[in-house]
């Protein structure tokens, strides 16, 4: 096991141990951070949504930043705006909170379209346009947006073309009770010992060469098959089962594909191997699928869920 995978190891583990009960969170926000992508964190308050990106922050020498998404935020208030110097008679640009390695947009859907699609550029092209120039943000750049799924007053549900730019989109769901009694005396040590002491275990530029290690895991043209042929399911249902095809309006785009194979190569380097398997596409298809299958009104009149699509589409493409 290489130095830098090792680095990575005890990133995760530090995790592990300071946000109980969501280890596959944890490993799903590391395969973010390493796939260059961003992610949508979607769950009930009090589940460590925030906790977990500011500890992903703290343990890597980078500069954070946090954004708390509300209804009266404007686009500038992200980006960035020119500023009158009176001292110099010009303008000058004063750069806003996204101009940092790690971005927490937290409640992202509080704000209204226009603040939402000021992120957009920034996650897709990264970079930022502001009266008429183009800013250029770091090479180490990731945005981790949380949303509550239970309350709606107030809130404006994200649109395709963004949901689309997320690389994961992460639901996670309440403990079980063991691990409620974990969260229940970690809960009680963190105030006797005045809080976690973070310490950093990674720099930027450990990252950077995490990720371009992770990318040379090498794929098979059988599993790389499997990975298109579950893409294709998305699009064409209908060849695997007619009553499917009627929930599904627009399968997962050219995007979701390189998602899938940048995550699945990730999962398994993290994992020990350096070749891709089925179950490495299979452990990262539902974070990188669920917000990229639009569904019939049908589906969404019998409760059905792209989970649920996602799950009867492993079931029917033939695997390797």
């Amino acid at each position: 096991m290489s130095e830098i995978r090792n680095k990575i190891i005890a990133l995760k583990k530090f995790m592990g141990a300071s946000i109980i009960g969501q280890d596959d969170l944890v490993n799903k926000l590391i395969i973010t951070l390493l796939a260059d992508g961003n992610a949508l964190v979607e769950g009930a308050p009090g589940l460590a949504k925030t906790k977990a990106i500011k500890t992903l922050a703290s343990l890597i020498k980078a500069q954070y930043n946090r954004i708390q998404f509300t209804p009266d935020l404007l686009p500038a208030d992200i980006t960035g705006s020119d500023i009158y110097v009176a001292s110099t008679g010009e303008f000058e640009f004063k750069k806003g909170p996204i101009f940092a390695n790690l971005v927490l947009a937290d409640e992202i859907n509080r704000a209204p379209a226009k603040v939402q699609s000021a992120l957009l550029e920034a996650m897709a092209e990264r970079q930022v346009s502001v009266g008429g120039k183009t800013y250029k943000l770091p090479e180490l750049f990731m945005v981790l947006a949380t949303q509550n799924p239970i309350e709606h007053e107030g809130t404006y549900n994200l649109p395709e073309a963004q949901l689309d730019r997320f690389l994961m989109y992460i639901k996670i769901d309440q403990p079980e009770a063991e691990t409620e009694k974990k969260i229940l005396r970690l809960g009680r040590q963190e105030v006797a010992d005045g809080g976690v002491k973070t310490v950093p275990v990674l720099g930027v530029e450990d990252v950077l060469a995490a990720r371009n290690e992770a990318l040379q895991v090498h794929m098979s043209e059988e599993v790389e098959e499997y990975l298109v042929q579950l893409i294709m399911a998305t699009r064409h249902p209908e060849k695997y089962d007619t009553k499917l095809a009627g929930y599904v309006m627009f399968g997962a785009s050219p995007r979701a594909t390189l998602a899938l194979d940048r995550c699945a190569k990730i999962h398994a380097w993290i994992s020990g191997r350096d070749f891709v398997t089925p179950d490495d596409i299979q452990a990262v298809v539902f974070d990188i699928l669920r917000h990229r299958i639009i569904l019939t009104f049908e589906a969404q009149a019998e409760g059905v869920t792209t989970d649920k699509i996602i799950s009867a589409l492993l079931k029917l493409v033939p695997l390797p």
